[in-house]
């Protein structure tokens, strides 16, 4: 089969086109996966993804935005349980796939820390459980609170559940800080699964699909005493808020934890180097059959907190640690038949329907096929016998064809050129500039086609949008083809509709007067959303839920937001502004400015408008004296990297823009400063040295 072309051979336009398919693949995947809890790929087809999207912004500088979608974390918490706010976020980890990528993570560190070659630096190993991430919060050594991950800033409430755990205790030991909130991996052994499934199935319930959704579904039950009949471990190798730390390396950390009467995992290891880093991975992936609970790789740590604290974070994972996963799984199965679905932005996408096919533990029927080059890059045809993957727990990749298996007279797959729903036709838009075909093909029906208009208002209430629980996919399917939800304002008015009619909907099938009461009552909830789930809910291409907290940051309001996007033509000041948030770039701009020019995405805002009031969103480090305030650093700095020097800003409170406007408040010079520096004089605005940022920023 034909690989891609290497990243540092393509061209600009290549690049530019490539970066949109991929955005695009991974948004997909991302509402798959976290909103609608049915993903189409594997982990280890997800991670390629992400990997080949990093590699072309690192490139092409010029496409990469704060708002990557590789900066996305995890799903929205579910309206179930109580929900928690997350003191410090709980972010993912990057992944790296190869001996190579080992390498240049360490390399990387140094960049940023601008460290010599021979310079010490100590960095941990250890297993990557495949479990269900969790936080304990401990006062005065009392376990108070317990939460998941949920979508990384804030969790559920499952307190009551993980009490049940026996190896978490209820009360540390030792002289623990006053608040420490404690971070790991709940999980089942292999032995535990097997006994728990035999239960399952002598009792003539559903079996689990594999120990990590086995240990997902038992920490999330709503009665504890279910939990409590469940054999959960725990592990813990990370922390959250402190009011002091116990030690100053990762490994001191993870010490302390121990004697706290914490579990902690025995192999965690310090290394020096890559090549250690590698031996150790190769140990834990020899010993990985036989440790009684599953793991998907070695996660690698910086073990200097102070050297973690200077590496800071981006937008989804730490800069100091990254996963080495395992290779995936594979197995062969049938293709017998391509289905193509219609998203929200007229995108159709393929999706191969396989014969069912056991891989890695889970029955597997479904896989993304992505767009038609794929197809014909692959050759892939309905009847081939096709090699699949599957890493972790969810649906996997079609890799290819077997040849020899391929039945006679299988034909090439004709990709269609009309919506399967609507009948409009179906293009490949052409890139103004380049004169070049976007790899995706799109639905021209818009408002007509009943697909675009159903997906948008599953995405408006999905979980990592307005979250309105009991308005699902199936919910919306039925309310949109029975008239009673066309647009996302139809929502608020459906409790008000339903009083004045005579078909009321407690009495349609499968509703009640209970779930129709708790269905207006989440929709009730929902009136005054957080602003960057606002901003998300609307569906503006290239606007997913980074680049929505950063755009609710920047403006602090719907309507900020809304009088520049209006303004926003080409070559305009406001068109600036938007280009500037933090490096946005000139696509995520001009689409910004070309929903507010639609009429009817106007005419639809007003009407929402009527029954929604956007809040903004909470204050970052409030109390630093950077706080909310615009900066842009130019020249030489002597005392840090570049990057670390934005970071650090970014973790301030402040945004960081690429260059100086009349909205920037502060801009840090140092040696070799030039045309940015003339233009804050221009404008009038504060320019200090480095060392005044460090006094300033309490770091001299």
């Amino acid at each position: 089969m034909k690989q891609p072309k290497p990243v540092d051979t393509l061209t600009l336009a290549q690049a530019r086109r490539e970066h949109a398919r991929l955005e695009a693949e991974i948004s997909a995947h991302d509402r798959r996966y976290y909103t609608e809890d049915a993903p189409t790929v594997s982990d280890a087809e997800y991670d390629a993804l992400r990997l080949r999207y990093g590699a072309i912004e690192a490139v092409f500088p010029e496409l990469s935005t704060p708002g990557s979608l590789t900066k996305k974390v995890g799903a929205a918490p579910s309206e179930k349980f109580a929900k928690v706010r997350h003191k410090v976020p709980m972010l993912s980890l990057g992944n790296v796939f190869s001996d190579e990528d080992v390498a240049e993570f360490a390399a990387r560190v140094r960049r940023f820390l601008g460290l010599a070659p021979e310079a010490k630096l100590a960095i941990t190993a250890e297993p990557k459980i495949d479990g269900l991430s969790c936080s304990l919060r401990f006062e005065h050594g009392e376990l108070v609170q317990a939460a998941t991950r949920g979508d990384g800033f804030e969790g559920e409430d499952v307190t009551a559940n993980v009490r049940t755990i026996g190896e978490i205790p209820a009360k540390l030991r030792g002289e623990p800080p006053g608040v420490l909130e404690v971070r790991g991996e709940v999980y089942m052994t292999h032995g535990d699964f097997a006994a728990m499934n035999a239960r399952q199935i002598e009792a003539g319930k559903p079996v689990f699909a594999n120990p990590r959704n086995a240990a997902a579904g038992s920490l999330r039950q709503l009665d504890p005493s279910v939990t409590a009949g469940r054999p959960l471990h725990f592990f813990a190798y990370a922390w959250g808020e402190a009011s002091s730390l116990p030690a100053e390396t990762q490994m001191g950390m993870v010490a302390a934890f121990k004697s706290f009467g914490l579990p902690v995992n025995p192999l965690m290891t310090l290394c020096h180097s890559a090549q250690e880093l590698l031996e150790q991975y190769n140990r834990i992936e020899a010993m990985r059959a036989s440790l009684g609970y599953d793991i998907d790789g070695v996660v690698y740590k910086v073990d200097s907190l102070a050297l973690q604290e200077r590496l800071g974070f981006v937008s989804r994972s730490p800069r100091w640690a990254i996963a080495h996963k395992f290779p995936a799984e594979q197995a062969t199965t049938v293709l017998r038949d391509i289905e193509i679905q219609v998203g929200r932005t007229g995108a159709l996408t393929p999706v191969a329907r396989l014969d069912p096919v056991t891989v890695g533990g889970v029955v597997v029927s479904n896989a993304t096929l992505h767009n038609e080059d794929e197809i014909a890059r692959k050759d892939i045809r309905i009847g081939d016998t096709v090699r699949i993957q599957r890493a972790g727990d969810v649906i996997p990749q079609v890799l290819g064809p077997v040849l020899e298996k391929r039945p006679q007279g299988a034909k090439p797959y004709v990709f269609p050129d009309h919506c399967p729903v609507c009948g409009s036709a179906a293009i490949r838009e052409i890139d103004e500039k380049t004169g070049v075909a976007d790899v995706v093909r799109r639905c021209t029906g818009g408002l007509i086609c009943s697909a675009q208009a159903v997906e948008r208002l599953k995405h408006f209430a999905s979980r990592n949008a307005l979250d309105i629980e009991g308005l699902g996919d199936k919910q919306i399917e039925q309310f949109y083809h029975d008239g009673l939800i066309k647009t996302p304002a139809d929502i608020f008015t459906l409790e008000a509709r339903d009083k004045a009619s005579l078909k009321k909907l407690k009495d349609r099938e499968g509703y009640g007067e209970t779930s129709t009461r708790n269905l207006f009552r989440a929709i009730e909830a929902r009136r005054e959303p957080p602003l960057n789930r606002f901003i998300y809910a609307l569906g503006i291409r290239h606007v997913g839920e980074t680049n929505a907290r950063r755009l609710a940051r920047h403006f602090g309001s719907f309507a900020a937001l809304r009088e520049t996007g209006r303004a926003a033509a080409e070559g305009s000041e406001a068109r600036a502004e938007i280009n500037n948030i933090g490096g946005f770039g000139e696509i995520v701009a001009e689409a910004i400015a070309d929903f507010f020019a639609e009429p009817h995405n106007e005419q639809a805002l007003d009407a929402l408008l009527e029954h929604v009031t956007p809040q903004p969103m909470e204050a970052i480090v409030s109390e630093s004296p950077v706080a909310g305030k615009t900066v842009v650093f130019t020249g030489a700095l002597e005392h840090m990297t570049r990057d670390e020097a934005k970071a650090q800003a970014e973790r301030l409170g402040a945004k960081v823009a690429a260059s100086v406007s009349k909205k920037t408040d502060l801009v840090v010079a140092g040696p070799g400063a030039g045309s940015k520096l003339a233009k804050a004089a221009e404008f009038g605005v504060e320019t200090i040295s480095e060392e005044d940022w460090l006094k300033l920023t309490g770091r001299r």
